[in-house]
């Protein structure tokens, strides 16, 4: 496994001087929040300041993994709205796909629960139209080499796509080189989804783990039973990234908190000695 984490735990827009630092924690890459990179995540970005910014990044010694927290800045957009809201959604996915692509990442975290909450629509009729969506999404973005993943959230966050299960069966409808599964340590948790027949489901298609605690506070202090999900990561042979998703904790020492997590993952799910 390699160790990332994201941009979440930095300052908002200047945050590139820290990048030295966390690579030499044993941090290899870095997952991102667009709209922590940049005032505007769309209409007026430019593929210089991508440039630019990707060059920071592979500066330090480190490289992007790809995004999420994808529609922080864009409350209006979502999977179950008008047909106009929706194709602006698919628009600005597409865009940001290419903005990942870009920055040399792949993966594209779908969790933002404001952009997927189906209030009153039956599930089984949003399950039918987030098929839709992201199958015809996959096709625009294939060619990009990036992938979307629907990330399962807790019942506390959003009230569509709660377990791996509910991801795991719209992948295998979707069945799409550009649809892949992301995990996400406190959802599992809530879910009841930490033992083996989960993880050996999703195995072949699973890609990205984010690391965390309800309320993304400091590794070790909540819920979550990290060495459980390490090894049951370890007997799926699971080989991708595993990013810390921790906010930022401390405003006048923002890499303090970060050190102490990235510690505990190099322990945990590293199995490297501090």
């Amino acid at each position: 496994m390699k160790l990332a984490i994201s941009n979440i735990a930095l300052p908002a827009y200047e945050h590139t001087s820290f990048f030295p630092k966390i690579r030499e924690m044993g941090v290899k890459g870095l997952e991102l929040a667009p709209s922590r990179v940049w005032m505007n995540t769309w209409e007026s970005l430019t593929s210089r300041q991508v440039s630019q910014y990707r060059q920071s990044i592979e500066n330090s010694g480190l490289k992007v993994v790809g995004l999420h927290s994808l529609f922080f800045d864009r409350p209006e957009l979502g999977l179950f709205s008008s047909s106009d809201i929706t194709q602006k959604t698919l628009d600005f996915l597409i865009h940001l796909s290419k903005v990942c692509r870009d920055l040399g990442g792949k993966t594209l975290i779908f969790g933002s629960p404001a952009a997927r909450r189906r209030n009153n629509i039956p599930f089984a009729q949003a399950e039918a139209i987030a098929v839709d969506f992201f199958g015809t999404l996959c096709n625009k973005i294939v060619a990009h080499g990036t992938c979307i993943c629907l990330e399962p959230l807790t019942t506390n966050e959003s009230d569509f796509i709660n377990s791996v299960t509910d991801s795991h069966r719209i992948a295998t409808i979707i069945d799409h080189p550009a649809f892949k599964i992301q995990i996400d340590a406190k959802a599992l948790t809530d879910a009841q989804e930490v033992n083996s027949e989960t993880f050996n489901k999703i195995s072949s298609q699973l890609v990205h783990c984010h690391v965390n605690e309800p309320g993304l506070g400091l590794l070790g202090t909540g819920i979550v039973n990290h060495p459980q999900i390490a090894n049951f990561l370890y007997s799926i042979n699971y080989s991708e990234f595993v990013s810390l998703e921790q906010r930022m904790l401390d405003c006048a020492n923002p890499l303090e908190a970060i050190k102490l997590s990235v510690s505990f993952m190099k322990k945990i799910y590293l199995n490297e000695s501090n």
